[in-house]
């Protein structure tokens, strides 16, 4: 069942262009990272190498329909991709929330308790929380400067392209307890 969770998971993100990021420690000694990597399982490196290719891909694509609807000039271009650049950095922050639950859901999915649902809830809820407080703070700086029209085009897109792959990804994961 965990395999299964993981690959729709990665299916549906892959398809719907959500940015996908698992923490990681970078090493800077080659022997750690060997070491690493043979501690790992064949499927925990499969699935770390999708995740990578999403991480290359998938945002290039999300900002293309961004950049398509935003219809900006090159001044405006110039004045808002370094702070869109900037907000897509930190959102891949807070997507580690994410991704670090669902993966904490599917593998316990099949032993669920009452103590471990509130928890995952909980940090659903606080993942929620920290993303749109992250928008509400870029709306600020796009508003800033380019003004409150562009910025709230930019919520606008923003968010939509967010709730269509939250929905995709919900759609997705069995309902606990099923």
């Amino acid at each position: 069942m965990r395999a299964t969770l993981i690959a729709v998971f990665l299916a549906i993100c892959l398809a719907s262009g959500q940015t996908l990021l698992v923490q990681t420690k970078p090493s800077t000694e080659k022997t750690s990272a060997k070491t690493a990597k043979t501690a790992q399982k064949p499927q925990e490196l499969n699935i770390q190498e999708y995740i990578n290719l999403l991480r290359r891909d998938v945002s290039a694509d999300k900002a293309k329909l961004l950049g398509e609807v935003m219809q900006l000039d090159a001044e405006d271009a110039a004045k808002f991709w370094p702070i869109y650049r900037d907000y897509d950095t930190e959102l891949k922050k807070v997507n580690d929330l994410r991704v670090a639950n669902i993966m904490e859901y599917s593998r316990t999915y099949t032993a669920m308790t009452d103590e471990k649902a509130d928890e995952l809830i909980k940090n659903a809820m606080a993942f929620q929380k920290q993303r749109d407080e992250l928008l509400g703070q870029y709306y600020q700086r796009v508003k800033q400067e380019l003004g409150a029209i562009t910025a709230a085009r930019f919520v606008q897109v923003e968010h939509q392209l967010l709730t269509i792959i939250d929905l995709e990804i919900a759609s997705s994961l069995p309902v606990v307890g099923s």
